[in-house]
């Protein structure tokens, strides 16, 4: 079942496609990476053998499973040399991307969108912020993009089952989880007769930074949210204070774990179906990375507001940059492109993740689509030999109509909240290129800023430096002097 969730959250189909042209027969070498855990093998996998009889288009495969050794590959492509035709699952960095380009070994596709990918053109038409991330900063767009409309995110999940039981409504506010979580500390809503009761387990200050929504803040791993067009450095602001104060006051009355900045999730996690269940809260894609699949139905999605508005931080953004790339030893890279299109319709990404109707999966009379087989099938035999969208990320439009539209009950609730959650996050700063300059500024004051903030700011929530004016106005002071500020003017120019 967890396999199942994680690939439902993370695959979908796109509302209209578009009829595929037939091509002519021809042979194209795929280069590419692909993780060791999905036990792909493109060779022998139905995805490709089926587009081929779509197509007319076969391959001949480089595959790399050792992200080390497709590192090296990349970087020793050069213009001229014995290139691939095509890079698929490229697993390309903006600096790559950049680098290949510039050094003639990637051409640029933007010319051939309009003509070859009308699918992946229409798609970047209608959402401009799209075909941005994907841009590079002179107008080229050289690598291709996953496109999730419902992407991972680190949500706060909690046991609604035992607020039920305690009489509370699903909290909304700062305070009223405050009192959400004293109850559940108190009042053993477990009903062991034991008070082991964890109200909200955490992994490091990283995750209890999400609760900063629930004061109007949600910045990224940088301290950088943008509001209003502006650039602020988030960390220094009297909201984000009014933020670490009220964590300390949750960690001084037992209400967070104490353990949360010491100890692992693998460590705390609860997987035996039959143990008691401790925790009232926990971070997550899905409650199951700290509970058993039991007892995915008792946890629902947290969402905050402050002041009436709701905000949250998107963690991961609906565009996967450099997942697919035409080198310039293609003879004809706009019959790739047609290829690879097909992959940005509803019937491309069905045929992506979920194989062929009546084969893999089918569909209900109301639109639903399910496996054909157990969940052990579908785990160890169609999405390996199959389907081809797990591992690597991989050229597709994912929609949430379709991650939404899995016949499983329980799936689809925590799918739809997922969905509410995801309607209500942003990016805090949105996906565009930096170049490289500017990005190797912002890593030289991070180095000294960074981890300096981490720990200052822990220190806050532990109570080992308190919170009051003095020691404020010093944090402020040190992070300016270790560049909060100069780093915020860099987001800020490059952002205009």
């Amino acid at each position: 079942m967890r396999r199942m969730l994680c690939c439902v959250l993370t695959l979908g189909l796109l509302l209209m496609a578009f009829p595929l042209p037939t091509l002519a027969q021809e042979d194209y070498v795929m280069a590419g990476y692909d993780t060791a855990d999905s036990k792909h093998v493109w060779d022998d996998n139905l995805f490709f053998r089926r587009m081929a009889e779509l197509t007319g288009i076969d391959f001949t495969f480089q595959q790399y499973n050792d992200t080390d050794e497709w590192t090296k590959v990349k970087a020793g492509f050069t213009a001229g040399g014995e290139l691939p035709d095509v890079l698929f699952k490229a697993e390309l960095s903006e600096a790559e991307t950049i680098s290949l380009y510039e050094k003639g070994v990637l051409i640029d596709l933007k010319p051939y969108l309009p003509t070859y990918a009308p699918n992946l053109w229409a798609l970047l038409q209608n959402h401009p912020e799209w075909e941005k991330a994907i841009t590079l900063s002179d107008g080229a767009i050289v690598a291709l993009p996953t496109i999730n409309e419902l992407p991972t995110e680190n949500a706060i999940w909690i046991n609604k089952t035992w607020l039920g039981r305690l009489k509370l409504e699903m909290p909304s506010t700062a305070e009223e989880l405050t009192e959400a979580l004293r109850a559940i500390k108190t009042q053993d809503p477990n009903r062991n007769g034991r008070s082991d009761e964890v109200p909200l387990t955490f992994t490091g200050l990283w995750e209890l930074k999400f609760l900063a929504h629930g004061f109007g803040v949600a910045p990224n791993d940088y301290g950088i949210e943008v509001v209003d067009g502006k650039v602020v450095f988030q960390y220094t602001t009297d909201a984000y204070r009014e933020f670490l104060t009220w964590l300390h006051s949750l960690y001084v009355e037992g209400l967070i774990d104490h353990d949360g900045f010491t100890t692992l999730d693998s460590s705390r996690a609860i997987t035996d179906t039959n143990a008691t269940i401790t925790f009232g809260a926990v971070y997550g894609p899905t409650p199951m990375t700290m509970l058993p699949s039991s007892v995915l139905s008792d946890y629902s999605v947290l969402l905050l507001s402050a002041d009436g508005k709701q905000v949250y931080r998107q963690l991961m953004g609906e565009i996967t940059r450099g997942t697919f790339a035409v080198t310039s030893a293609c003879k004809d890279p706009g019959a790739l492109l047609s290829w690879v299109d097909y992959l940005y319709t509803t019937d491309g990404c069905f045929l992506a993740a979920s194989g062929r109707e009546h084969d893999e999966y089918d569909v209900t009379s109301d639109g639903k689509w399910y496996w054909l087989d157990d969940v052990t099938t579908v785990q160890d035999s169609i999405l390996v030999d199959s389907t081809i969208s797990e591992g690597a990320a991989m050229p597709l439009y994912m929609s949430a109509d379709y991650q939404l539209s899995f016949d499983d009950e329980t799936t689809s609730r925590a799918v739809s909240e997922l969905y509410e959650l995801h309607k209500a996050a942003k990016l805090a700063y949105p996906t565009i290129s930096i170049p490289a300059e500017k990005k190797a500024e912002i890593a030289q004051i991070w180095s000294e800023l960074g981890s300096w903030c981490e720990v200052a700011m822990t220190w806050f929530v532990t109570g080992d430096t308190e919170i009051n004016d003095e020691t404020w106005a010093a944090f402020v002071s040190e992070a300016q002097e270790r560049g909060a500020e100069k780093m915020a003017a860099i987001f800020q120019e490059v952002l205009d």
